[in-house]
């Protein structure tokens, strides 16, 4: 017996980790900087920290209480009603209960290319058909409504990110209300806003208010620093309460992980220091590498270097690990994510020394 035909599919291929590049290299993984993965530098929220460790002894019940009280936290700062958060383990999740609820075996979707892997693959996993409109490179990846609408056909799904992976480029609230305003009634379009704590530009949250065919993805991943936890969640028109309990994974969402959220969302100074320094971490890598960068509103840059995979290797047996975006069919760029002070200077001072002696 063997599985279906899976040949079709996306394959997400993940940033590598500091144990499997100390081990490869034969290096100390204290004296390595992952650079690759848009992971929080400072760690998890040392709130959050405290809140798993205070309830560990738990661990033996499902997470009722904690499920109804995180998500009316998340409803609250939202301004929302808690019937439309559907609270998932991970941002990813989110994405495909949307897809679960949604797709229908042979409709199609649009997604980004360059893009996140997982837009793909959850249409996929449901029998879905996958379409991609084009962010070009020589227009600096620029998301606008006829990027979009140009590739439109009728889909069922639409994704958009804000600020997108990999590219760091952001789409106007306005330019996600033209597109869900000139795509059918019958499309969903899906703003997808994992990195929406490291750029000034509004959440679309407020559209799906007006609208009943937007929903908006957020992720505990980046700000919170709780991508080992894995926590996310969709915030939809409050008529989809239904559809969330008929395509929710029971206790999908642990009660150390629910608790983790809960703490996470009341450590202000863990989220200003981890988007301050971001910022910071960004406009040194457009001033001070030596290789063509662009604008970017998350935590992370792209970067130009013409072979990605030399440059990512030779980076890494110096001991900082970058992003090779050939797997987003970028094979000229690098993603570098945000670190701390010192782990930005010597990414940029390791990779400078790198493209010197590629291009020599």
């Amino acid at each position: 017996m063997e599985p279906r035909d899976l040949s079709d599919h996306t394959v997400y291929r993940a940033g590598r980790g500091i144990e499997e590049v100390a081990r490869d290299r034969g290096l100390d993984p204290d004296d390595l900087v992952k650079l690759s993965s848009n992971e929080n530098p400072f760690g998890a929220s040392p709130k959050a920290v405290d809140a798993v460790r205070d309830h560990a002894d738990r661990v033996y019940s499902y997470p009722k209480t904690s499920h109804t009280d995180l998500t009316a936290k998340i409803a609250d700062r939202h301004g929302v009603d808690d019937e439309q958060i559907w609270l998932t383990p991970s941002g990813d999740t989110a994405l495909d209960y949307l897809a679960r609820a949604f797709i229908d075996p042979g409709q199609r979707v649009l997604v980004p290319k360059p893009g996140f892997a997982y837009y793909p693959m959850s249409a996929r996993y449901h029998h879905g058909e996958v379409d991609e409109y084009r962010m070009e490179k020589s227009e600096n990846f620029a998301q606008t409504p006829e990027t979009v609408l140009s590739a439109y056909d009728g889909h069922r799904i639409v994704y958009v990110t804000s600020p997108h992976n990999p590219t760091g480029s952001e789409m106007s609230l306005e330019d996600v209300r033209t597109v869900a305003e000139e795509t059918d009634e019958q499309t969903l379009v899906v703003y997808d806003e994992a990195y929406i704590h490291f750029t000034d530009s509004p959440s679309a949250v407020d559209l799906v208010a007006e609208r009943d065919d937007v929903a908006v993805v957020r992720t505990f991943s980046k700000a919170y620093g709780l991508a080992g936890m894995r926590l996310g969640y969709a915030v939809t028109p409050t008529e989809w309460a239904d559809a969330y309990a008929s395509v929710n994974t029971p206790f999908g969402v642990t009660e150390l992980t629910c608790r983790a959220g809960l703490a996470a969302l009341d450590d202000d100074d863990h989220v200003e220091q981890t988007v301050e320094t971001a910022k910071w971490a960004r406009e040194y890598m457009h001033e001070t590498l030596d290789a063509k960068t662009w604008e970017s509103g998350g935590n992370f840059v792209l970067v130009e270097v013409g072979d990605a995979s030399a440059v990512a290797d030779a980076a890494q047996r110096q001991g900082v690990i970058v992003r090779d975006c050939s797997s987003f069919g970028l094979p000229e760029c690098i993603r570098i994510s945000c670190g701390t002070k010192p782990q930005t200077r010597r990414a940029v001072e390791t990779l400078n020394e790198v493209l010197a002696e590629v291009s020599a």
